[in-house]
């Protein structure tokens, strides 16, 4: 690519987040969304998270991997159970960190 088409990318993706997200500013309080659409924003969060962590956890350089070498992936698993467990987040960091730190010290 060149300097030119990277500037013209860069300011294209800049104009298109600015307008997708001051849809809902310039409409003001006249935009009503309807409830299903709001219900279905609920999960938006959980799924742009999936969505980022999945991959990067379970990609190795031979490819996606669920071996036990893969200690990312057991790491967060452990993590994913205290929160449904516990729901605590300090809780959730610290047993993953654990798990991850003895799986890379005895695995």
């Amino acid at each position: 690519m060149t300097s030119t088409q990277i500037w013209l990318a860069i300011f294209g993706m800049t104009f298109v987040t600015a307008l997708t997200r001051a849809m809902f500013l310039i409409g003001g309080e006249r935009t009503v969304l309807p409830e299903r659409v709001r219900r279905m924003l609920r999960y938006a969060p959980a799924a742009a998270l999936a969505a980022v962590v999945l991959p990067d956890v379970l990609a190795t350089p031979e490819g996606l991997s669920f071996a036990p070498t893969n200690h990312e992936f057991y790491a967060t698993l452990s993590g994913l159970g205290w929160f449904m467990w516990r729901r605590t987040m300090l809780g959730t960091i610290v047993t993953g960190m654990v798990v991850f730190t003895l799986l890379r010290l005895f695995v």
